[in-house]
This record gives C-alpha cells, sequence and structure tokens, in this order.
C-alpha cells in the first residue's frame, strides 16, 4: 500500500520499510504528513512489526524541512492545524507500539530533523546533515525540536545548534549523541540491519527499556529506580519472560513474537 509521496513494503519478517519520495526535498506538507500517517496506520494495524524503518529515495535529502510555501499561503488558525498536524506524526511515532529507525545520508533540516528525533534510534551516511534552522524565519522548531534535541545532546549543544541554525555534519552528530551509528557507506542497509538486530530481541522488553530510560529524564532516581522495577516485574509477569528464560535454560534460540 501507498500514496503518492510516501510507500511502505515489508523487508523482513517484522521489519516494515517507509520510504519518502516527495520531490525536491522531501518538503512535510499536508501530502507526505498524511503519507507518513497512513504509513504508521498500516504498521499498526500488521499487528506483528518491530521495528520500522524511514529513508528517503531522494538523492541527497532524508527531509528538508516545514514546507515553507504552504506557509506562506495560511491564515493563523491553518498554520496551528498544520503544526497539530506535524506533531501528530512524530508523537504517534515517539509512542508506537514498535521500535523506528530513521536512515539519514543528506540533509535532514527543521521538520525533518524533528521527524529523525522521534524515531527509537537514528542511522547517517557520510552526508548526512542536521539543523533546526526555524530562526532564520522567525520561528522555533515546533514539532518536538526543542524538547527532543536537548535530551539527545544537552542543553548548551542544543541551543548552538537551534540558535545559530547551523548544519551539524555526521562526525560531529555521531559524537554529540544527535546520531546513534554512523556508516561510511549506504545508511539504508546499516540501518535494515540494524532493524533486523532489534527484530530479534523482545518487543515488550525493548519498548520497556525505551519506556524506562525516557522516564529518567523527567523523574527524580529515586522515582526512576521504583518505575524500573515495576516495569521488570511486568514483563515477568506478563511479557515474553517465561519464553526468554525457558529458551536460555533450554540453550535454543527464543521464539519471540
Amino acid at each position: 500500500m501507498d500514496s503518492e509521496v510516501v510507500t511502505w513494503k515489508r523487508e523482513a519478517h517484522g521489519i516494515l520499510h517507509v520510504t519518502l519520495a516527495r520531490p525536491p526535498a522531501n518538503a512535510l506538507g499536508t501530502p507526505l504528513l498524511d503519507g507518513l500517517h497512513a504509513a504508521l496506520d498500516a504498521a499498526e494495524a500488521a499487528g506483528d512489526v518491530k521495528v520500522v524503518v524511514i529513508s528517503s529515495a531522494l538523492d541527497g535529502f532524508f527531509a528538508a524541512g516545514a514546507d515553507i510555501k504552504q506557509l506562506s499561503t495560511i491564515d493563523a488558525a491553518s498554520f496551528a492545524a498544520y503544526g497539530d498536524r506535524m506533531r501528530a506524526v512524530n508523537d504517534r511515532l515517539a509512542a508506537a507500539p514498535f521500535l523506528s529507525v530513521a536512515a539519514v545520508d543528506g540533509l535532514a533540516l527543521g521538520g525533518g530533523l524533528e521527524l529523525a528525533m522521534a524515531c527509537t534510534l537514528r542511522v547517517s551516511g557520510p552526508r548526512g546533515r542536521f539543523g533546526l534552522p526555524e530562526v532564520k524565519i522567525g520561528l522555533i522548531p515546533g514539532a518536538g525540536g526543542t524538547q527532543r534535541l536537548p535530551r539527545l545532546v544537552g542543553r548548551g549543544r542544543a541551543l548552538d545548534i537551534m540558535l545559530t541554525a547551523r548544519q551539524v555534519p555526521a562526525a560531529e552528530a555521531l559524537a554529540i549523541g544527535l546520531m546513534d551509528r554512523l556508516t561510511d557507506g549506504d545508511a539504508v542497509k546499516e540501518a535494515l540491519t540494524l532493524a533486523g538486530e532489534l527484530a530479534k530481541a523482545s518487543l515488550p522488553a525493548q519498548l520497556a527499556v525505551v519506556r524506562t530510560v525516557d522516564a529518567a529524564f523527567d523523574l527524580t532516581a529515586e522515582e526512576g529506580f521504583a518505575y524500573e522495577a515495576d516495569q521488570e516485574q511486568e514483563l515477568f509477569e506478563t511479557g515474553e519472560a517465561a519464553e526468554g528464560i525457558a529458551a536460555f535454560v533450554a540453550k535454543r534460540r527464543p521464539d519471540f513474537a
């Protein structure tokens, strides 16, 4: 199934590959946002997707950001609706019942970087360049950028990137934690390899890891330890721990869903 600018296909068991293709730069206008929502609908409806990989079919671009031409034609109410639609994609992705990997080998700017940051993990190729340049047009990153970037790179680095509107090259992005893996080769191939690694483990346990790590930014240490213990107990009682433990004892590969 596909839309005009977003397509998706199964790459392997448990892995869905979503591709953005809205020339010339994958501007995040209504068509691309609607396509992303449709792709997430498909992933959720499938019921057995463990990892979604998001990449671009356009050479040199992951996504260049908001559709500025669209913004130039709308009023305040339409601008609010557009922002809500963009935030909804990122929020759905961040809270999805599966993991996600962004594969970037080109420009990921503004909303494009916000989309990548909403993914669980990010893989960059050598041409990856990243930025949140909204101050250049009198705005701020409004689809999660001001909240997710500091959590990834820290307050000072986040302010440096956003206040200067500069583009961060791939090697620096890896060094500061904006990207999680850097490959000298094909970013999509590397992301799919990573997705294959992720798909082998217990998804309920992986999602619990993400929840507890994210909670560390919002809870006190004492609250975080208690939340971690609750998540661990729930996995033992209702998750896939029984299968994982049995497989370990039997010295076989676990049969996770």
